[in-house]
């Protein structure tokens, strides 16, 4: 039977903007609930209560990203691989991934489309408790023009109509969010990262069913045409944004759409080459758009566009459990710690539309606890101390995982 927990530590990272609060306490409900967090001789503290010390650590809330592939293998060309094998190897395949991913003190996740519905199933795994992985907001199918980027894994749609129905397929097969392909990508042959692919009325027209429902809305959006067609139709957030141009910029932040830059995708794809077996197209598609892309994410982030942290965990050698190569990215390109760090937290509740449940150490938030070593927001390669995870209020040592 579980009862209230305090966790003691010598320095803990509370609300929004992750405030450090030392000789701090946070007491934890019998559900996994944070009912307070605050100095600890000013806490009140119940008779029975389970006190776990964890002086000498620093507590914070538990990674969010907001933009991985758990039913993508991380390798040369993770398509290829997934094209082939059956539905049930996929979901194999996407539990090992979820397990690594919460290993790396990600307690939450945007899956941002898998294969056949795989990531639907694999959230609700999760949720009821059957299998280890942390919390999942899945996308079912991207809808995606007719031979438009990662067309083999979409639902097809050309025009308003299919872009309509097609959205409310997502939502009845059950996605939290609707995912659009508004350009071309590096992964598919044939298509260029700055070509926009889906119109605006046709983006317009999932987004609004997306809305009627209460989800949120995705775009892939490399292009600045694209972009801006996207922005224009009434998106929610800009993945990838390669190519944002000063108009574009100014639109994100009139309307309050987040940028979700997944820094980490071409890193990899550049850093391997074509030497491991990537594709070459993808390797000079990679090459010819990745200093745009540091660029576009330096002049967002100037200009105060609102920023959460997504990896594309799952494409070539952008490996599930290494999520926080991105927060090191982030703040190689200007970001403080403190700012990368709140991308990878409350802002990415607020994104996914989650705030009240977790993203920040406050009451009624649920119990997505790391403890590390070292302070990150000293040096952001300390987020590698990891030494525990408190999911939901239950803990779990990263080794066991």
């Amino acid at each position: 039977m579980k009862i209230l927990q305090l966790l003691k530590s010598s320095l803990i990272l509370t609300g929004s903007d992750l405030k450090p609060l030392e000789d701090a306490a946070v007491l934890i409900s019998k559900e996994g609930e944070i009912v307070k967090c605050g100095r600890q001789q000013e806490l009140e503290i119940p008779d029975g209560t389970e006190v776990i010390d964890h002086s000498g650590k620093i507590i914070m809330p538990g990674l969010i990203d907001a933009h991985v592939h758990l039913c993508l293998k991380p390798v040369a060309d993770p398509f290829e691989i997934l094209l082939e094998e059956s539905p049930g190897r996929t979901a194999i395949r996407a539990v090992e991934h979820a397990r690594k991913t919460l290993k790396a003190g990600v307690t939450t996740v945007r899956d941002m489309s898998g294969k056949d519905y795989v990531d639907l199933d694999l959230r609700d795994a999760v949720a009821e408790g059957n299998i280890v992985g942390p919390r999942i907001l899945a996308s079912g199918k991207n809808l995606a023009m007719t031979g438009g980027h990662g067309w083999p894994t979409a639902e097809e749609v050309d025009g308003p109509a299919q872009a309509r129905r097609g959205a409310r397929k997502q939502i009845k097969e059950g996605a939290d969010q609707i995912k659009i392909m508004a350009t071309g990508g590096v992964m598919t042959e044939g298509v260029q990262p700055g070509a926009p692919q889906m119109t605006e009325d046709e983006m317009r027209a999932a987004i609004e069913e997306a809305h009627k429902a209460d989800r949120k809305t995705a775009a892939h959006a490399q292009g600045t045409e694209g972009i801006k067609n996207a922005l224009r139709a009434g998106i929610d957030s800009i993945e990838h944004g390669i190519f944002l141009d000063e108009k574009s910029i100014k639109l994100m932040k009139e309307n309050e759409v987040f940028l979700v830059p997944t820094l980490a995708a071409p890193h990899w794809i550049s850093e391997k080459g074509s030497e491991a077996g990537i594709p070459e197209y993808a390797v000079k598609k990679s090459d010819d758009i990745i200093e745009d892309h540091q660029q576009s994410f330096q002049a967002a982030y100037q200009a105060g566009v609102k920023i959460a942290l997504g990896t594309d965990a799952g494409t070539p050698f952008n490996e599930h459990g290494k999520n926080t190569k991105e927060l090191k990215l982030m703040v190689e390109n200007g970001m403080t710690p403190q700012e990368a760090l709140t991308a990878a937290t409350s802002r990415g509740a607020e994104l996914l539309g989650i705030s009240a449940e977790t993203g920040s150490i406050e009451p009624g938030c649920q119990a997505d606890l790391l403890v590390l070593e070292k302070n990150p927001l000293e040096d952001i390669e300390n987020i590698e101390t990891l030494e525990r995870i408190y999911l939901q209020g239950s803990e779990i040592i990263p080794g066991t995982v």
